[in-house]
């Protein structure tokens, strides 16, 4: 059985785009942290592949 893969639309990255400005901005500077590793552990667990995930980080950690 092999995965399916689905990429967003840019009008969806957009979409997610807006939705993470705006939770940050709700959640204040002194929680912005905390609110992002709760989302990307309910994002992980979403993914169900560890080894994705951590591809994920990698990628994310490029060009800081």
């Amino acid at each position: 059985m092999t995965a399916h893969h689905k990429s967003l639309t840019i009008a969806g990255l957009e979409s997610v785009y807006d939705a993470l400005a705006s939770a940050i901005d709700q959640t204040g500077a002194d929680k912005t942290e905390l609110f992002l590793v709760k989302l990307a552990l309910l994002n992980a667990n979403a993914l169900g592949n560890p080894q994705q995930f951590q591809q994920h980080v990698q990628v994310a950690l490029k060009d800081l």
